[in-house]
C-alpha cells in the first residue's frame, strides 16, 4: 500500500496536468490540503473526472509496484528554483507540481551539475560518434547527462554516460512504467539501475504529441545547459533550445558538414546566436565554471 501522505500530491499532480487555468492557479494560491479539497469539491472545474482520487491512489500503488516514487515540492530532493520561470505569471509553460521517478539517484543531486544532450532521432554516424565522445567525456568528469531517451542522439547520450559508470537522467513524455520508444525498454531499465527515469505523467499514461513538447521544457529546466549535437531544420530540439533561453541556460551546438541536412538546425542556431559553436567539451566547461 502506498504512503497515504502522498495522496494529496498525487491528486494535485493529476489536476495540474489538465492545463486549465483553474488547475494551475489553485495549487499556487492555496496550501496543499485546501487546494486538494477544492479540486475534489468540484473536479469538473479543473478538468478532471470525479474519480480523480481513486486514479491518484492507483498511481501511487503502481509506483510502489515498480519501485518508483513521487517527488514533491515538500521533499528534500526536489530541485529547488529549477522551475522558477514556469511559475511566473507571463509564462506559457506549466509548472510541475510533482515528478514521478524510478531509480536510486537523488534528483536534486543528480541535476546539480547536469547537461542536456539532445538531437535528431535520425542521427548519422557522425552524430552518433560525436555524441559518444562529448557526452562520455562530460560524464567522466562528473556531469550528469540529461536527455529524453529517444532514438538517435538521446539514446547515444544515455549510453555514453552509462559506459563510464556515470549518472544519467531520462525524462519521458509518458508514464515511467511505459518505455518509450518500446525498443528502449532495456536502456531505460539500465538508466533506472543507477540514475533516474523521470516524468510528470502518472504511471500508465501513454505518450501523446503535446507531451513531447512539455517534456522538452523539463529537459531544459533540469539541466544547467543544453548541448545540441545534430538537429534538422524542423527538429524538436529547437523547442528545447527555446525553453533553455527562457531559463537562461547556455546552449551549445556542434557544427556538422555544411551539406548535411542533419546539421542544418545546429548551423541555424549558431548563425542566429541561439547557440555557441562547440567542438570539444573544454569550451562548455569553461563557460559553466566561469
Amino acid at each position: 500500500m502506498a504512503d497515504p501522505r502522498r495522496l494529496p500530491w498525487a491528486i494535485l499532480a493529476r489536476a495540474a496536468l489538465t492545463g486549465t487555468a483553474s488547475a494551475q492557479q489553485v495549487w499556487r494560491a492555496y496550501a496543499l490540503d485546501e487546494a486538494v479539497a477544492r479540486v475534489l469539491e468540484d473536479p469538473g472545474v479543473f478538468g478532471v473526472p470525479p474519480t480523480v482520487r481513486q486514479a491518484a491512489a492507483d498511481d501511487l500503488d503502481r509506483a510502489t509496484e515498480i519501485g518508483a516514487r513521487l517527488i514533491t515540492r515538500d521533499d528534500a530532493e526536489w530541485p529547488k528554483d529549477r522551475f522558477t520561470v514556469l511559475a511566473a505569471p507571463q509564462s506559457s509553460g506549466r509548472d510541475p507540481v510533482a515528478l514521478w521517478a524510478r531509480g536510486p539517484a537523488r534528483l536534486d543531486a543528480a541535476v546539480e551539475s547536469s547537461i542536456a544532450v539532445i538531437g535528431s532521432r535520425c542521427s548519422t554516424g557522425y552524430g552518433d560518434r560525436v555524441t559518444g565522445e562529448l557526452a562520455g567525456d562530460l560524464a567522466a568528469r562528473g556531469w550528469t547527462i540529461v536527455s529524453g531517451a529517444a532514438f538517435g542522439i538521446d539514446g547515444m547520450a544515455h549510453r555514453a554516460a552509462l559506459a563510464v559508470g556515470a549518472t544519467t537522467v531520462a525524462v519521458l513524455a509518458c508514464g515511467i512504467d511505459r518505455p518509450y520508444p518500446a525498443q528502449h525498454d532495456r536502456l531505460l531499465d539500465r538508466i533506472a539501475e543507477s540514475g533516474l527515469v523521470v516524468s510528470e505523467y502518472p504511471p500508465g499514461v501513454v505518450a501523446r504529441k503535446q507531451h513531447f513538447l512539455d517534456r522538452n521544457r523539463l529537459v531544459a529546466a533540469l539541466a544547467r545547459s543544453v548541448l545540441v549535437v545534430e538537429a534538422g531544420i524542423r527538429s524538436g530540439s529547437a523547442n528545447t533550445v527555446r525553453w533553455a533561453g527562457r531559463f537562461a541556460r547556455p546552449v551549445f551546438a556542434v557544427p556538422g558538414p555544411i551539406n548535411s541536412a542533419a546539421s542544418t538546425g545546429c548551423h541555424t542556431m549558431i548563425r542566429d546566436g541561439r547557440a555557441q559553436l562547440v567542438t570539444d567539451i573544454q569550451h562548455i566547461l569553461d563557460t559553466l565554471t566561469d
